[in-house]
């Protein structure tokens, strides 16, 4: 697998660069009525998605370890995964959306796009690879009918 780094390392590293872009960039600053409310709003999001995701894969018993996706047991295609493959990539991504709406820098919205770049090509396509090979049709027919983030 093309895997460089776990992905919640790979959400650490966007977040503090967010937050080294938000402290040394003199410009790009915005705030708008409700900005703060947001932030808690994609932030309560992003918790709940992201614990109903491992729930789901805790009662199929198959694995949350993203760096070894050869051990899913089974395919979940059910509750959050009717409506995106990754879920908690999504979360990640959310939460990341919600510490740039914190931070109150646009540019941080670069960061998030480059977040879902870097997941998308180091995480995410291979392993729909490796399920594809595991799951065959029954994945495929999954992939045809469900978006990748949302």
């Amino acid at each position: 697998m093309e895997l460089k780094l776990p992905p919640v390392i790979v959400f650490f590293v966007f977040g503090l660069l967010m937050f080294l872009l938000n402290k040394f960039l003199p410009f790009g600053f915005f705030d708008f009525f409700g900005r703060l409310l947001m932030v808690k709003v994609l932030a309560g999001i992003a918790v709940g998605v992201l614990a109903i995701a491992i729930f789901q894969f805790f009662i199929t018993k198959t694995t949350v370890d993203p760096g070894n996706p050869a051990k899913v047991r089974q395919l979940v295609t059910n509750g959050l995964y009717k409506f995106s493959r990754n879920p908690m990539y999504l979360a990640m991504l959310l939460m990341l959306l919600a510490w740039g709406l914190k931070l109150g820098n646009a540019f941080n919205v670069l960061l998030a796009s480059g977040f879902v770049y870097y997941m998308n090509r180091f995480q995410i396509i291979p392993e729909e690879q490796i399920l594809g090979r595991k799951f065959g049709k029954e994945y495929m027919k999954y992939v045809t009918k469900t978006r990748r983030w949302f």
